[in-house]
């Protein structure tokens, strides 16, 4: 795994959206879809708490605007960049909307370990591997230098009951 400087840029992007998250009451999580010519074409927080609505996960909201306003060649050149493993819900949604590159932070095996650790409630979904649900995209990750960001923001909204 080849994590570049510009990887990190956008990373760390996607932690400070997810600290926006928390910040609004919402689950810790952030993403970025980049084109392939290193442009932000969109970005989102998790919005589940304050809205009522629980798929509300920036990951499918990339992938739903990535629908409507790219085209299949660019959505297939596109990285999606985010503070967590995409969820099984918004593995399907990167999948079915032809996106390419993932690379995220925290794998989801990580954060369901922290949640466990701190005795939280688990999710009603299985934390499964991107690839166990969309064996052909391209997944980088976890990325060990913002790991512990992640980590922290986790243990933050258990504790505060997010």
């Amino acid at each position: 795994m080849t994590i570049s400087g510009t990887d990190l840029v956008h990373l760390r992007r996607a932690v400070a959206l997810a600290g926006e998250a928390l910040a609004h009451g919402d689950g810790p999580f952030g993403s970025v879809l980049v084109d392939a010519g290193g442009r932000e074409r969109f970005a989102d927080r998790n919005r589940e708490q304050s809205t009522g609505d629980p798929t509300r996960h920036p990951e499918f909201e990339i992938a739903r605007w990535a629908a409507v306003n790219l085209s299949a060649a660019e959505r297939a050149t596109a990285t999606v960049y985010t503070s967590g493993e995409h969820c099984p819900m918004c593995s399907a949604a990167h999948a079915w909307a032809g996106l390419g590159r993932i690379v995220y932070v925290a794998s989801a095996e990580q954060v369901a370990g922290w949640r466990r650790e701190l005795g939280a409630e688990p999710s009603p979904v299985a934390a499964l591997p991107i690839t166990a649900v969309a064996p052909g995209l391209p997944v980088e990750g976890p990325v060990d230098e913002l790991v512990p960001e992640v980590r922290a923001l986790i243990e933050q909204a258990v504790r505060s009951g997010e």
